[in-house]
């Protein structure tokens, strides 16, 4: 049993950060990689990007949003409950180095969550990293002030204006790609349509683009095939192969029609979940 040592709901709610005690994997993890959660033995496997580990204290952060059954019911586990399993680290680590140009890191959403250790790790391997941030509006933002600390140069942007820049995060990625400092690398992870617009943007320019892919992903080792994707026309699996790929060879396309192949049976579960919670049964 993995204990839940912390708790906090982000952005309006709808977004659940957790501490939990799992020393070995603490230990052991690294930029870029995931593990995958169990709420219960009856509960469904749900691949998550590690927000932050620290090893000392044999704890990692994860960042979930609530989108489903399995994370509606994460969300109503407090501090001193405990995941069932939590299986990591999982997936192969982003290659941090000191390269030459900036490193920009751009996260949509909760995938802000997911390039706070990679940006925190370029930095500290010596790079000039710029991070770029953003979500509909103010209120939906998380890991602002972690965001910052890790990285020389943060930038935030809003949809609707109510914070920062008013746009999106490709507008402020277009002013660095334009401007006088030479980009070496780009990270992104978020909506799929963000990252496919992101790779679309620097591709013209020849930057080398990386993207934390989330397909649909059962067993987590490689198995099942049920996390392929195709980069570069090739079948490769989320799960050992990324999740992070260069962004100019995915069919984001075929992604996200793989992403959506559930959706009807994950409404009817969730609204099974929900009728449950209000008749009191678990």
């Amino acid at each position: 049993m993995f204990e839940i040592l912390e708790r906090e709901e982000m952005a309006q709610g709808t977004v659940v950060r957790n501490v939990i005690k799992a020393p070995k994997i603490a230990s052991k993890a690294k930029p870029g990689q995931f593990v995958i959660i169990r709420a219960n033995e009856t509960g469904e496997r749900i691949p998550l990007t590690m927000a932050d580990t620290d090893p000392e204290a044999g704890t990692l952060t994860i960042i979930y949003q609530v989108v489903g059954k399995s994370t509606a019911l994460f969300k109503t586990f407090q501090v001193g409950d405990a995941y069932q399993d939590v299986l990591g680290p999982l997936g192969q680590p982003t290659h941090v180095e000191k390269i030459d140009g900036l490193v920009i890191c751009v996260g949509g959403g909760t995938g802000t969550a997911v390039v706070h250790p990679i940006t925190k790790g370029f930095k500290q391997a010596g790079n000039e990293v710029i991070a770029i941030i953003g979500s509909r509006n103010k209120d939906l933002l998380i890991l602002e002030d972690k965001m910052a600390a890790a990285s020389n140069e943060l930038r935030v942007c809003t949809d609707d204006g109510s914070y920062g820049h008013h746009g999106f995060v490709t507008d402020v990625l277009k002013e660095y790609l334009d401007g006088p400092r030479p980009v070496g690398v780009v990270v992104a992870a978020g909506p799929v349509p963000m990252m496919k617009f992101v790779a679309k943007m620097t591709e013209p320019y020849g930057v080398k683009t990386l993207v934390s892919l989330n397909s649909i992903m059962i067993d987590g080792t490689g198995m099942c095939g049920g996390c392929r994707v195709s980069i570069g026309g090739r079948n490769q699996f989320t799960c050992v192969d990324g999740p992070e790929f260069d962004a100019h060879q995915v069919d984001f396309d075929q992604m996200m029609q793989r992403l959506s192949a559930y959706r009807d049976h994950e409404r009817v579960a969730m609204e099974d979940f929900d009728h449950k919670c209000k008749v009191g049964l678990k």
